[in-house]
Parts: C-alpha cells; structure tokens; sequence
C-alpha cells in the first residue's frame, strides 16, 4: 500500500472518530436534557411565574437609562429657562419607583428560584439513591464505592450551583441583552449600528469559548470524579494500607490523580482568564467608539445629550451580562459535565428486572430447583454449565468445593442477586424472575460473611431483618439464637451504638447480630456464606450452636470451607468446575472414599495438628 493511500485511510479514520465523537456528545446531551426536562416538568407553573418575576426586574432596570435620557432633554432645560422642576422631580421620582420594583422583583425572584432549586435537588438526589440500591450486584461489583460518592456529592453540587447563580445570570443576561439591543435602535438607528456593530465578533468569540470550556469541565468532572474514588477506596480500605505500607504508593497515586484535577481547573480557569478580559476590552472600545461618534452627532444637533448618556448607560448594561454569561459557562459546563454522568447512572437497567406482572407468594415453603441452569459472569467465563438440582422444603443443604468451584454462584442465583443465562431457578415451582420483590426478599435470606453492621443501635441492627417489629421481637429472636447474654451484658444493652461496620463487638458477635436479623425476618429459605470463615473455635461452637436453631423448618444453603458446619447438613453438594460432583448425606459421602471424604480427611488431619488448649 502507497504511503499516500496510507495517509488518505489515517485520514478517514480520524474523521469518523470525530463523527463517533460528535455522535457520543450530542446522545449524551439529549440524555441530559431529557433528565432536566424531567426534573423542572413538575415546577412549569412556578418557573412561568418565575419568568413574569424577572422580566418585569429587567423591564425596571432597562427603563432607567431612558428615564436618565428624559430627565436630561426634557427636565433640564425648563430650569435654565427658569422654569419649575416639576418634570424632572416626575422623573426622579420614576427613577426611584423603577429602582425599588428591580429591588423588590429581585428578591421575590431570589426566594422562588431557590425554593424550585432546592426541590430539583432534592428530587435529584432521592433519585440517585434509589436507583443505586435498585441496580442489580453486577452494576455494583464494576461501580466502585468512590463513584458513587462522587455522583451524590460533587456532581450534585455543581448542578447546585447552577440552580442557585446560573439560572439567574442567564436570564438576566438574555433579557437585557435583547431588551437593550432593540432599545438602542429605538433610540436612534445610526448610532444603534456603531454600538451593534462589534456583536457578531463578540458572538463568535462566545461560542468559541462554551466549545472549549465544554472539553474543559468535562475533563474536571472526570478528574475529580477519580481523586474521590481513590481518596474513598484507600479510607475504606485504611487496615489494608497501613498493614502493607501502601501509603507511599497511595500518596503517589492521589498526587498525580490531584495534579491531573488542578491542571484541568487551570485550563478552565485559562479560558475565563481570556474570555472576560476579551468582552471587557470590545465593551470598552465600543463605549470609545459610540462616545466618539455620538458626541459628533450630538455636536451637530442629530441626537441630543439625554440620548448619547441613555446609550453610554445602556452599553454599559449590554456588556456586563456578557460577564455575567462568561460566569454561567463556567457554572453551566461543569453542571453539564456532572448531568451527563448522573443521567447515565438514573438510565442504567438493572440487570435484575422486577417482573411486570409479579407472582406473590402467599405462604412460601423453600423447595428450590434449577433446571438445566447456565451462568457466566460479564467476561464470559461460564460458572455453571446446565446444572440440574432439586432441594426439598425444609431441608439443609452443604455446598462444598475449592475455591471457584459455583458455591457462592448458586447461593446468589438462589438469592436472585444474578438471573441465569439460560434455563430456571424456582421456588416452590414459580420462576425466581416471575416472583415479587418484596415476595422474593421475604422468602429468601442471605447471610454472609461479611456480617455488614449499620450504624446504630444492636436493636436497630437486628430489627433491619424485619422493619416495624416491636423491642419484645427483637429481644425474643436474640435470645433465640443466644444472643441475649452479650448483648445485654454491653454498655447500653440494645441500645448500644455499634459504631462503624460494628467495630465495637467480635466477629463472633456481628455474626450472631446478623444470625437474630435472619431469624427475626423469618424467611423460608436461608442462606449462610462462609458463616464461621472468620471466627475462631470458640466463636465458632457458639454460632454453630446458633445455626441449629436458626435453620430449624426451614430450607438452608450452607456455603462452608470450615467442614464442623456440614456436621449439622442432612445433605452435602460437592460442587467443581460449576457443576455437582457429588450429592448425598454427609456420613454416605465419607463412606464411598470419594472427593467428599477426602476433604473430611483432611480436615481431620488439620485439627489434629493443632495444639492442645491450654489447662
């Protein structure tokens, strides 16, 4: 191929990465006004009004320079003639009456248009809350935690921000914009032409400008976005990084990611630095320039004095909304910038979907099949590969196997945390995806080992398994599962503050908390991951002995690599490669000398190993 056939092809491609662009720029602009135009639909008749408010505050503010012009033509001259003030008293007194209804119409319009902000915000921000919970586990496991942050704090507040400054800079500036230029020309034409005359350059210059500051504060959003991810992964994580020393490195990282935010507020803040100067500097010459011109004109008598001053004032006017306009931009591409991030988010679809016509269950029982269920995750990595299982009611299932083997996978099929690719799971003979939320929440509950605490009291923690129960349920579900001795021995009893992630119990105790959660919703279906992984011997006897009751006349799924938890299983699934290996009562499965009795063996010979306690 010819070097010059090489170029013509480079060249096409970069043509239609533009027009790929230009298209991504222009979709993500319909989405964010479709988003606006949802937020202010509710509030028409208040921005309407809001409207008539701030037209009538310019139509007083524009009516003062005219008023100046018949003060000076027509009040001054009949008091050299020495006659009365009458006229221009009349005017001084419009001048003030205008002056008062631009202060009173201002402030009514200050009040409104922060009541319609504040109520948009709102609303913006309960939709992003919600709508995060709504999204299915897979949005989650890829949107890391600092994202979301950023979507709720800094995005919000620069849509805030616009909502407050922006949307009164821009009417304003529009209006008296308008209303100046058609003033000037009833003025006088020819000299409405002079001071008109620098407004296709000023406007080619503004647009120059909304393009560039629009690169620019969407590259801001980006990079702040990545300084509160990193800033909230490296807390979050802060046990991690101290036991690794990872704090050089981290501090590396944040310099860089806040070097890259500060060069990109410094190419906006460029911008600003040329474009309010540059409207300054044509304001300036055309004041110059209309002075100049006028003063000839009024030297021989074609426009008065009250007309030039009138223009001199009105010019002024027409030019410092052009600031104003220069200030919306910059408040306007960074609200734009964050609209277009939380836009994507609210259109995001849960990959889990509620189903149109939900199927409620009355009375579930917990009998779970899978019919030739596939699944993969987004990469493509098939987990599990037409596996077929059927669990009856009440009973308490083992699910075994190395690392990777599907355990966790079925447990959140179960759960509906994921739909299969192909084939069904079921619960009591209804498809998991014609079920209910609310049915599906309240039938099937998952344990795991993470034994996330909120913030808030043991009682507040227990009672989030069942909302609305009364303290008399929540002590009886405790002290159900053996809980009621510690808790009651804590500061505070239930009403102890269990600080961050229930930093102030054990491992032990956070797990028995979330055991009285389970118990207290009552599900039909319940399912422990690695419930005992993090607990040592004694905390695990006493949440072993917690179990039994907890998984009594019910159906269980017991994810386990601690072995001691399939003692109390009536059936146990070993589980490789995402498929069943082996399927049967424990004490069957070590008789046949298979992979299960393997993995009891040495798990046997590991206690073996451990040394005797002492005393």
């Amino acid at each position: 191929m010819s070097q010059t056939t090489t170029q013509g092809w480079r060249g096409v491609a970069a043509e239609n990465k533009d027009d790929l662009s230009e298209q991504v720029s222009f979709l993500l602009r319909a989405r964010s006004r479709r988003l606006l135009g949802e937020l202010l639909r509710p509030y028409r008749r208040e921005i309407a009004l809001l409207v008539a408010v701030i037209v009538i505050c310019n139509a007083a503010a524009l009516a003062i320079p005219y008023l100046i012009k018949v003060g000076i033509d027509a009040g001054i001259p009949p008091m050299v003639a020495g006659e009365g003030p009458a006229t221009l008293v009349t005017v001084v007194v419009a001048v003030l009456a205008a002056a008062i209804t631009q202060a009173a119409t201002r402030q009514v319009f200050l009040r409104m248009a922060g009541r319609i902000g504040q109520s948009i915000l709102l609303e913006l921000r309960r939709r992003v809350f919600a709508h995060f919970q709504r999204l299915s586990l897979s949005f989650h496991d890829d949107y890391t935690s600092g994202r979301v942050v950023a979507r709720l704090t800094s995005d919000i507040e620069a849509i805030s921000e616009m909502l407050q400054s922006g949307f009164d800079g821009l009417v304003t500036a529009v209006l008296t914009l308008t209303g100046t230029a058609v003033l000037l020309l009833v003025l006088d034409v020819p000299l409405a032409v002079v001071a008109l005359l620098p407004l296709p350059v000023l406007l080619l210059f503004t647009r120059w400008f909304r393009r560039q500051s629009s690169i620019t504060y969407r590259r801001t959003r980006e990079t702040v976005a990545l300084v509160i991810v990193h800033f909230v992964e490296s807390m979050t994580g802060i046990r991690a990084v101290q036991a690794f020393r990872r704090e050089p490195r981290n501090q590396e990282i944040f310099a860089q990611l806040n070097a890259d935010y500060g060069h990109a507020n410094v190419q906006s803040m460029r911008l600003i630095a040329l474009f309010m100067p540059g409207v300054k500097l044509i304001g300036n010459v055309t004041i110059a320039a209309v002075l100049f011109y006028g003063g000839l004109l009024a030297i021989d008598g074609d426009v008065t004095v009250g007309v030039l001053a009138a223009f001199l004032l009105y010019l002024r006017q027409f030019y410092e909304p052009m600031q104003e306009i220069s200030q919306f931009y910059n408040t306007f591409q960074s609200a734009g910038a964050a609209l277009e991030k939380l836009s994507g988010v609210l259109e995001e679809r849960p990959a889990v979907a509620e189903p149109r016509t939900p199927v409620a269950l009355e009375r579930p029982r917990g009998e779970i099949r899978f019919e030739e269920v596939e699944f993969s995750y987004l990469d493509g990595t098939p987990v599990l590969s037409r596996m077929d299982l059927a669990i009856p009611a009440g009973q308490t299932v083992a699910l075994v196997g190395t690392t990777g083997a599907g355990k966790t996978t079925l447990a959140k099929l179960v759960s509906r945390f994921y739909d299969p690719v192909a084939g069904r799971v079921l619960l009591d003979g209804v498809d998991l995806r014609d079920l209910g939320e609310d049915s599906l929440r309240g039938a099937v509950v998952m344990v795991t080992q993470e034994n996330f605490l909120f913030t808030g009291s043991v009682a507040d923690n227990i009672r989030f398994g069942r909302p609305g129960s009364t303290m008399a349920e929540v002590v009886e579900a405790a002290r159900s599962i053996g809980a009621h001795e510690f808790i009651s021995a804590l500061p505070e009893g239930y009403d102890t503050q269990v600080a961050k992630h229930g930093g102030r119990l054990s491992a032990g105790q956070r797990q028995l908390v979330a055991f009285a959660r389970a118990f207290l919703a009552d599900p039909a279906v319940l399912i422990l991951d690695e419930a005992t992984s993090s607990l040592d011997v004694p905390g695990e006897r006493l949440v072993q002995r917690a179990m039994r009751t907890i998984l009594a006349e019910r159906t269980a799924l017991i994810i386990a690599h601690r072995l001691s938890t399939v003692e109390i299983a009536d059936r146990v699934l070993v589980m490789d490669g995402g498929g069943i290996v082996e399927d049967g009562p424990p004490d069957q499965l070590i008789a046949r000398a298979g992979r299960f009795a393997g993995l009891h063996q040495a798990w046997l010979d590991s206690i073996s190993d451990l040394p005797a306690p002492p005393g």
